[in-house]
């Protein structure tokens, strides 16, 4: 490269990673909106999401019961007027503590699902930036994580430290970071090789600038469509290692725990674990509808 072309693309205006312009960005933006609105993809599986949190945020002021008392005199009974989902075996109501279980699964999913964004984008970014030795060993530690058994890691991490909501999120975000990190710097390696980044370097712009002013706003299209797909991993995932009794403890209304406990009296009260059965079911299946959606329009040829 000769010492004009240097000044050239030292001189340069960032690129933006699609257009060039600001009105050609915009129009982009206008252009992904168009297909999320005509998604029915997307427009399912955002309504089901959507449906959900309403749900929990508005769960204490539609229960007639509280999720926590217990009434023996109420127990298994069915589906009523009085109690719409029926009781559990403990005589509490199950139209509560399907709402109110919306509300632990609505605080676990979404902390994880960003931590592990924030983390893995850490990793990938600076991987794939600075390269090297340090790239080695980052990706060899993230293939390590990658080879566990993300439920079984999560089963002796939880068994270790506990099972706090706190914990249960950090366990989740950690095993989650390694995909995020391998997404992240796959896409930052393409974008390391454009125009803007070595403009930015010959500007003399500092290695944490350039990771995250200039190549990370470029590569959010993926990293976007990654955190909507770990959003339904980790719903799923919260459900099962509480299922399995390393995740939240009674008298938690977390589905996957309820989904336990009910399971003896499930021949003669299915109701009892059918709907938060038919509840994480439907928020599962809502998220990875609004992922793929995400992905059609984000990520188009």
């Amino acid at each position: 490269m000769t010492a004009e072309t240097m000044e050239d693309v030292a001189s340069a205006e960032p690129w933006n990673g699609q257009d060039s312009s600001d009105s050609d960005s915009a129009e982009r933006r206008r252009y992904v909106l168009r297909r999320l609105r005509r998604s029915r993809t997307f427009v399912i599986g955002l309504g089901i999401v959507i449906f959900w949190v309403v749900c929990a945020l508005i769960a204490p002021s539609v229960t007639l019961y509280d999720p926590y008392t217990i009434d023996p005199s109420a127990a298994l009974q069915a589906p009523s007027t009085s109690h719409w989902f029926g009781t559990d075996d403990l005589g509490r109501d199950v139209f509560a503590r399907t709402l109110a279980g919306a509300r632990t699964v609505l605080i676990i999913a979404p902390l994880a699902t960003l931590l592990c964004l924030l983390g893995g984008a850490v990793v990938g970014l600076v991987s794939a930036y600075v390269g090297g030795l340090l790239d080695e060993v980052a990706m060899r530690f993230v293939d390590v994580l990658l080879a566990l058994p993300v439920i079984v890691a999560a089963m002796f991490a939880l068994s270790l430290l506990g099972s706090s909501l706190v914990v249960v999120i950090g366990v989740i975000a950690v095993l989650f970071m390694p995909v995020v990190a391998r997404t992240v710097r796959s896409a930052a390696l393409a974008e390391s090789e454009r125009e803007y980044v070595q403009a930015a370097t010959l500007r003399g712009e500092r290695a944490s600038f350039t990771m995250t002013f200039e190549i990370l706003p470029n590569i959010l299209s993926p990293l976007i469509v990654e955190g909507s797909i770990r959003l339904g991993y980790a719903v799923l995932t919260a459900a099962t290692i509480s299922f399995l009794g390393f995740g939240l403890q009674p008298p938690s209304p977390d589905w996957g725990l309820t989904i336990a406990q009910q399971q003896a009296v499930i021949q003669i009260a299915p109701w009892s674990t059918f709907f938060p059965a038919l509840a994480l079911g439907t928020l599962v299946v809502g998220a990875n509808l609004a992922a793929d959606g995400l992905r059609q329009a984000l990520l188009r040829d």
